[in-house]
């Protein structure tokens, strides 16, 4: 019986962990209007913010949440592709070849 009371509260504690995980991501620009929103990061996190957001966004503040209200419409109008996502860097793809 006990067994089944620890294995129970392991369950519990191992779903409430995984609404944690979850952030929303939010870019506003100098003049204050947002042009970044997601659940994924627009910059590489395991670096300093103030290393990565003025190479993505000059000028801009980045606000992040455990709350991911309203983050479900996502909005990117960051100026140029930021080349990362949540686990690191993604390559661009090939260009076409134009001979």
């Amino acid at each position: 019986m006990r067994s089944i009371r620890l294995a129970a509260a392991a369950l519990l504690a191992g779903l409430c962990s995984q609404g944690a995980l979850a952030a929303c991501y939010v870019v506003y620009s100098a003049d204050k209007q947002v042009i970044y929103r997601s659940q994924l990061p627009p910059v590489d996190m395991s670096r300093q913010l103030h290393e990565t957001l003025p190479r993505v966004a000059p000028g801009s503040t980045m606000v992040f949440t455990l709350d991911t209200y309203g983050c479900e419409i996502e909005i990117n109008r960051l100026p140029g592709s930021t080349g990362y996502n949540a686990v690191g860097y993604v390559p661009r793809p090939a260009r076409a070849d134009r001979g």
